[in-house]
């Protein structure tokens, strides 16, 4: 089959050009597949981290991507459907992750010859703007067929859309392109942790609703045998976070990397850690998960969005039912008393199996090749 992907891919970092990479790498193992890409993805008055480029110095899967839409240009509407128009594909997936993309993304949609899929990430963002629902109901009701990460995010298409294209709900697959898990020892030396410690790890872009305040305030009430990572970038001030960080009492037990990880240096901090934890407030599936389970790494979530469905219900680690900070420290308590990490790891083994790219690739073509029978 010939399938056109657009989606942010190299030079773009972040885990929407991961996620696209790696599935694009799996479907062309048996498909003509072409990848399609910006030239500008958000102006840069508009993006809150550092740069939206991969470094000199990342490993990130160079996919050969045309490079013709730009966000905010709409002229470059037209060359973008004219150039996927041009490859001809039978089918065209789209990546659909935050209403601002709504109307370009819709725009071409509407206008391609082609049956359009969405993998959509979030149909309503975690900070939400009056936009926000506008515009993705514009974009939804463009597509011929979407694909949901997590129960969440179907739910919040029924929401805005009662009457909306079929729907598959296809669990976020496992990353592997991180590289092998490195031995604990090694990754806490490379870290400059002591190996004793009972090691947590928050991980990812740092924005409002991640949650981290939360953690931070809990670390405050464990005791030394515990150690807290938080590794990367902060979208928006870090100050409030430095200001909490300043007065912990346990301050010297916290090892912070507020910076953008690149992929190679990913491996070392989720070999390094005993537990994962997104003590987020608000969610739909996470990125971060399919990481961790990668290195084998137990989860420790709060009760939002699609996480109770993606970690609790497979035995992969716990679920809180609140956003308390002392809620938190009792999970994170009895992880470490009840010593379930074999039974979690053994859980999460299962789950990588039924959660590959080849099977996320395979339902995605089934869904295509339904669309593709009722066109006929």
């Amino acid at each position: 089959m010939r399938i056109a992907i657009l989606s942010p891919f190299y030079p773009y970092r972040g885990g929407i050009a991961q996620f696209s990479a790696s599935l694009y790498r799996e479907l062309e193992k048996e498909h003509h597949v072409k990848a399609f890409t910006f030239t500008r993805q958000y102006p840069s008055i508009l993006f809150p981290g550092k740069t939206q480029y991969v470094s000199d110095d990342d490993v990130a899967d160079k996919i050969e991507a045309h490079r013709v839409l730009d966000s905010i240009n709409p002229l470059s509407y037209f060359k973008t459907i004219k150039a996927i128009d041009a490859f001809d594909p039978e089918v065209v997936i789209l990546r659909y992750w935050m209403p601002f993309f709504g109307p370009s993304l819709g725009f071409i949609a509407r206008r391609i010859k082609s049956p359009v899929i969405s993998i959509v990430d979030n149909a309503v963002p975690h900070e939400r703007r009056f936009f926000d629902v506008p515009f993705s109901k514009y974009f939804l009701s463009a597509t011929d067929g979407l694909i949901a990460m997590s129960d969440s995010v179907k739910n919040d298409i029924h929401a805005l859309m009662p009457q909306h294209p079929p729907i598959e709900v296809l669990p976020h697959p496992v990353y592997n392109h991180f590289g092998v898990k490195l031995e604990k020892d090694q990754a806490r030396r490379n870290l400059d942790i002591d190996s004793r410690q009972k090691l947590l790890l928050f991980f990812g872009i740092i924005r409002d609703y991640k949650g981290l305040d939360l953690l931070i305030e809990a670390f405050s009430s464990l005791d030394s045998t515990y150690s807290l990572i938080i590794a990367g970038e902060s979208y928006g001030s870090f100050d409030g976070y430095q200001k909490s960080i300043d007065r912990n009492p346990n301050r010297e037990r916290i090892h912070l990397y507020n910076r953008y990880i690149p992929d190679h240096e990913v491996a070392q901090f989720f070999s390094a850690a005993d537990v994962c934890i997104l003590p987020y407030r608000s969610a739909t599936q996470s990125g971060i998960t399919a990481i961790a389970l990668h290195f084998d790494l137990p989860i420790i979530a709060t009760d939002t969005g699609g996480l109770r469905q993606s970690i609790a219900e497979v035995g992969m680690g716990e679920v809180i039912e609140d956003f308390e900070p002392d809620s938190l420290v009792e999970a994170i308590r009895k992880y470490f008393k009840e010593n379930k990490i074999d039974e979690y790891r053994l859980n999460i083994s299962k789950h990588k199996e039924e959660n590959s790219w080849s099977r996320f690739a395979e339902n995605t073509m089934r869904l295509a090749e339904k669309l593709l029978r009722t066109a006929r």
